[in-house]
């Protein structure tokens, strides 16, 4: 099955660069089809202060990152990363408050991966619809 940003890559090779227009209304479109992505995501991490606040939604219509992209900031909650532990369960290990002489090993909580792997098909489905729509409301058959 085809990821969702291969759905709007078809659309690149085939029609070349979107026009200003039609990216306008694809954007808010995506966004609508990744927010409950984006919530599921937030409620896994609301064990955390910080994390649900960090994670955003961008979209983008270039050949190399075309799609959807949930992400976290860094700068807002530099601990995501290795509580995510790409998806995985198990351990990390980290030092204690920074003393390289005392390690300490720390469950991993993943909430991205899991998010965005219960919703994949229905997401791949209707981001491809959302493009399909727009695509053949401007003309395009």
């Amino acid at each position: 099955m085809p990821s969702a940003g291969e759905e709007i890559l078809r659309v690149l090779d085939v029609f070349g660069p979107l026009p200003a227009e039609i990216r306008r209304e694809l954007r808010p479109a995506l966004r609508k089809v990744a927010e409950p992505v984006l919530a599921q995501a937030k409620a896994n991490a609301s064990w955390s202060t910080r994390i649900p606040g960090a994670i955003r939604i961008s979209t983008s219509f270039s050949r190399k990152t075309a799609g959807v992209a949930i992400t976290v900031s860094a700068g807002k909650a530099p601990h995501a990363r290795p509580f995510e532990h790409l998806g995985r369960p198990g351990t990390f290990r980290h030092p204690r408050f920074g003393d390289r002489e005392k390690w300490v090993s720390q469950t991993a909580r993943p909430f991205l991966f899991p998010a965005v792997s219960s919703a994949d098909e229905d997401l791949v489905r209707e981001t491809g619809r959302v493009v399909d729509q727009t695509a053949r409301k401007h003309g395009f058959r």
